[in-house]
């Protein structure tokens, strides 16, 4: 079964960090470029970063530069996405999907959709 299961959300307070996990079930994650997106309530999905196959590079978008960095362990076929400094418009379901590359952003190209991580960015 092809997945991908993301974890890690919380409540947070302003100033603070959380990691989140997502893990592939069913293919290799290196082979893809893998994306995260969050989801504000009446908001649309909108991406946060992707990272190219073989995690040669990865790509933010400018409201979390210097504050989110992406990682992962291939043993554990495992992308994170490392989130420091968090405000509250952080505050979204954050989701993972595979494309096959990341000249796009639009969360159209992506698929395998996990249910997604509530994070939550309040005092």
């Amino acid at each position: 079964q092809l997945q991908l299961v993301e974890s890690g959300g919380g409540l947070v307070q302003p100033g603070g960090s959380l990691t989140l996990s997502c893990t592939a079930s069913g293919f290799t994650l290196d082979h893809y470029a893998i994306g995260w997106f969050r989801q504000a309530p009446g908001k649309e999905r909108e991406g946060v970063s992707c990272t190219f196959s073989s995690a040669i590079l990865t790509n933010y978008v400018d409201s979390v530069k210097g504050r989110f960095t992406v990682s992962r362990d291939s043993a554990k076929n495992t992308l994170y996405l490392q989130m420091r400094y968090l405000k509250p418009e952080d505050t979204a379901v954050y989701y993972c999907g595979r494309a096959s590359g990341c000249t796009s952003w639009s969360p159209w190209n992506f698929s395998h959709w996990g249910q997604g991580t509530q994070v939550t960015v309040s005092s």
